[in-house]
């Protein structure tokens, strides 16, 4: 699946990530490590921050959906899957704690 299907304008879009993923714009603030207004107010939303781990948490997802044949299941992948080459930490415990 192509980046820009969940984005807008060049920018990823939290609504977009939902649609495509099943979930909520909340649940997806909490895969990519963000509060709740970083994907709410319009403002936030563009700021680098919010854009960089979006696009980490999405870059995983897009990654790794060819293995698993669909994007829902590369999502549930990359929030539950402990990786043994990272002291067993999930994809999603790995974005959540960068920097940033």
């Amino acid at each position: 699946m192509a980046l820009t299907k969940y984005a807008d304008d060049g920018l990823f879009t939290p609504n977009k990530i939902a649609d495509v993923l099943h979930t909520t714009i909340e649940d997806i603030a909490r895969s990519a490590g963000l509060g709740k207004d970083a994907v709410q107010r319009k403002e936030r939303i563009k700021s680098d921050k919010t854009q960089r781990r979006l696009r980490e948490m999405i870059e995983v997802v897009n990654k790794v959906e060819p293995r698993f044949g669909s994007a829902l299941i590369a999502y549930a992948w990359y929030r539950s899957e402990p990786l043994s080459g990272f002291s067993g930490h999930t994809a999603m415990q790995l974005v959540r704690k960068r920097s940033g």
